[in-house]
């Protein structure tokens, strides 16, 4: 995917897609904004095309996780969506944060949920090398107003919030259509459908028969994407997956020591290309710019491909 036509061609619709890749035009960054949530996936599927899910936002050196400063970095240099961290202060406020301590990534100490935000937002944030930033914890509702136009945003709701506030968040900033929530058992994901049946949801699954459970509980496929773990793609899986006209999600994201980004970048050796030709629509990793690269470097001349998806209703 040539990154300079991408914020052009995602502002116009389907119809003129096409016309802006041969005219050249040109933007600064590289906005993923569908038009429509699961028509995007949908062309995602049916054109077998693979984007990357950027873990915590894509933290980078001078760059921490979860913030507003580094998802503006991520999406300058790759269409990735932006996977985040929802906590909770003492006063009730939803702010971005992945660990239940502060101190491995702000200049605090103790618990999320013994400060209030106004104390959480004074604090300034460290990347993963240690070093303190000139940037400050960023609540949900700022994330969501950033993304407008830039972005579709993943959210991981952590220990202690509830999906009912989170959802009245997502709502009140008019973001149901640009938002994935995820889920991590069937309990979660039917209370979540029931709640808030139009957003889109990431639900994990291990075998095909999942997909009927599910089905028989009133999720409607349409809205759901496939989580599928860490471990190995499964192949077989994903073309039954894809049978159902459901997305598939894969990482290898996590420790270093033991994730399939680790291992890729010990070996100098990238293999997100391989992983997408499994059958895999999402491959969500600690690695957006260079899993992106290999897997534009696989799309050929049509790299931009899953971009036009974006315009898809």
């Amino acid at each position: 995917m040539k990154f300079a036509l991408i914020a052009a061609v995602l502002a116009l619709s389907a119809c003129d897609v096409q016309d802006a890749l041969v005219a050249g035009s040109a933007a600064p960054t590289s906005t993923l904004a569908p038009y429509n949530l699961p028509a995007f996936f949908d062309c995602l599927r049916e054109n077998s095309r693979t984007i990357d899910a950027a873990h915590r936002g894509g933290p980078a050196p001078g760059f921490a996780e979860n913030s507003v400063e580094t998802f503006a970095n991520t999406v300058a240099r790759t269409p990735a969506i932006l996977e985040i961290d929802i906590a909770r202060t003492r006063d009730n406020e939803l702010v971005l944060m992945h660990d239940d301590e502060l101190d491995r990534t702000t200049t605090g100490a103790g618990l999320v949920r013994e400060h209030t935000l106004a104390e959480i937002q004074a604090l300034r944030l460290r990347d993963n090398d240690g070093r303190v930033l000139d940037a400050h914890p960023p609540t949900l509702r700022e994330a969501l107003d950033w993304a407008l136009g830039k972005a579709i945003l993943e959210v991981d709701v952590k220990r202690g919030v509830s999906y009912e506030d989170v959802i009245a968040e997502v709502r009140a900033a008019d973001a149901m259509g640009r938002v994935v929530f995820i889920t991590y058992s069937d309990d979660a994901a039917v209370r979540v459908h029931g709640l808030a049946p139009e957003m889109m949801l990431s639900i994990s699954v291990d075998e095909a028969s999942d997909i009927d459970a599910l089905e028989r509980r009133g999720i409607d496929l349409s809205r759901m994407l496939a989580w599928t773990g860490t471990e190995e793609p499964n192949a077989a899986l994903n073309v039954t997956l894809d049978q159902r006209g459901v997305e598939t999600i894969f990482g290898t994201l996590g420790n270093p020591e033991r994730s399939w980004d680790g291992r890729f970048a010990r070996e100098g050796r990238e293999q997100y290309a391989a992983f997408a030709d499994t059958g895999l629509e999402i491959i969500a990793t600690d690695r957006p710019v260079e899993a992106s690269r290999e897997l534009d470097a696989n799309d050929g001349a049509d790299g931009l491909a899953s971009l036009r998806c974006a315009a898809a209703r």
